[in-house]
């Protein structure tokens, strides 16, 4: 099973935890689970999605 998304891409109210988060430290040291973090380097389309990603690394909102 593959489970994907955006643990930075969250729209939920203020103190309201992340279910992704939530399952991600749930599952933590559980075997044969495994969480892949892609980074802006691993993008291998447009130039422009490359740079909107490294806007939001440095975004300190």
């Amino acid at each position: 099973m593959v489970v994907t998304g955006d643990i930075t891409q969250v729209d939920l109210p203020g103190g309201t935890s992340s279910g992704l988060r939530v399952v991600r430290d749930i599952l933590a040291g559980v075997g044969d689970v495994h969480f892949a973090y892609l980074e802006s380097t691993d993008v291998v389309r447009h130039r422009l999605i490359t740079d909107i990603v490294e806007a939001y690394d440095r975004y300190q909102g």
